[in-house]
């Protein structure tokens, strides 16, 4: 088993920095509202991530994995979200900063709902997880609490890659007191949100 942690963590840890809608998401949130924000808001990330180990482990991935409709229909809705999300951040005021450094305040429950939605609406993740965390799965021992400790670890590093991501929109943030900084930054993470989008949109169901 430790040699299993030994390849699990920096692996997992991979997926986890993989630049993404979420994590794009982190870094847009820490330039505007701070880094407090932004690590509280990717709570609802870590929800729907958290259910999506509790699926696999239960053995219902299998449902999504081999259900064509279910993943296609998953995929549209999680695809649309995200060309919603591109459009208000393209139609987002780019007013300056104010003496504090942040942007005018949402609420961090909606950024936190924003946060799990983008997850939930990404049928590809929970399919990591029936694919991923298996594999360090020991047959000879009991199952469930091996997925358990690794969903665990799993979260653990998914919400260091947000500290690490918030830490980086932060240092932005700060290079974005100008109106016209401020309106390029929105309308490009609203491209690459738009481009997670259409990546979503074209993605096939694994095999």
């Amino acid at each position: 088993m430790e040699i299993a942690w030994l390849l699990f963590v920096p692996a997992c840890f991979a997926l986890n920095l993989a630049p993404g809608p979420n994590n794009l998401l982190s870094l847009h949130n820490a330039a505007r509202q701070g880094l407090r924000v932004a690590c509280l808001a990717a709570g609802g990330r870590l929800l729907a991530f958290a259910g999506m180990i509790a699926l696999a482990a239960s053995g219902l991935a299998l449902v999504l994995q081999a259900s064509a409709s279910l993943f296609l229909a998953i995929k549209l809705l999680g695809a649309a979200y995200l060309f919603w999300l591109a459009l208000q951040l393209w139609r987002a005021s780019s007013v300056a900063l104010d003496g504090q450094g942040s942007a005018p305040r949402r609420p961090t429950w909606a950024l936190c709902r924003q946060e799990f939605w983008v997850a939930a609406g990404n049928p590809k993740a929970i399919l990591i997880f029936t694919a991923f965390l298996p594999q360090f799965i020991n047959p000879q021992q009991p199952v469930t609490p091996q997925f358990a400790a690794l969903g665990l670890a799993f979260l653990l590093l998914e919400w260091l890659a947000v500290l690490l991501y918030a830490l980086a929109g932060l240092q932005l943030g700060r290079l974005l007191a100008a109106p016209r900084a401020r309106h390029l930054f929105n309308r490009g993470c609203a491209a690459l949100l738009g481009s997670a989008g259409l990546g979503l949109l074209l993605s096939r169901r694994p095999a």
